[in-house]
């Protein structure tokens, strides 16, 4: 019987140092604890994949919470039929012991509030994300209202841009032959002649 541990972080931002601390004091050596770094939306993660096909029978594997195996309802309880009931490795959730299918209430009644207290989890944790983009994207759009821009900041053209910007409309000089007149990438050059062109059409 091994023990394994499993972590996950939704961005780089994130430090997984406190979910490390929580497995290691359970006793799981660093090189049985394996981390993806991508959202809980779905179960397509490269770690999490290779430690399923790792585990066996009448191993353990612990997690932090509910949360860190995932964050999408039909999918978590569907990863934790697959883990417990066709893989037969066990699980503890360091947050939640109730849930832990090696312990002590392995009877029925047991069973049955250990599959109830997981749905109502694994339902809390789909929820907190749909809020999450919700959130999100209603900060988006009220930053887009205030003005704050999104996306990589552009690039300011140097000041002979205009005249080569001149010299392209009238067709003396090719957008490649302009892009290295001002040692920029031709598809700099190209877009922004094409937004200069569009926002002296609008003044018109």
């Amino acid at each position: 019987m091994k023990k394994y541990g499993y972590i996950r972080v939704s961005s780089k931002d994130q430090n997984p140092e406190r979910q490390y601390a929580a497995l290691e004091s359970y006793g799981i050596l660093k090189k049985n604890i394996y981390m993806d770094q991508i959202s809980g939306k779905n179960f397509k993660r490269p770690a999490y994949r290779y430690l399923l096909g790792k585990m066996k029978h009448g191993d353990v594997l612990v997690i932090k919470s509910i949360d860190r195996l995932g964050r999408n309802y039909q999918e978590i309880l569907e990863q934790w039929r697959k883990i417990t009931k066709e893989i037969g490795v066990d699980i503890q959730v360091i947050d939640m012991p109730l849930l832990n299918t090696n312990s002590m209430n392995a009877d029925l009644t047991g069973v049955f509030i250990a599959d109830l207290v997981l749905q109502i989890l694994a339902y809390v944790a789909e929820t907190e994300r749909v809020f999450m983009k919700q959130r999100q994207a209603e900060g988006i759009a009220v930053a887009k209202q205030k003005g704050v821009q999104f996306g990589p900041k552009k690039i300011e053209m140097p000041k002979e841009f205009d005249f080569y910007y001149e010299k392209w409309k009238n067709g003396e000089i090719s957008s490649r032959k302009g892009a290295e007149y001002l040692n920029i990438s031709h598809s700099t050059f190209y877009r922004r002649c094409k937004e200069k062109n569009k926002k002296n059409c609008n003044k018109k």
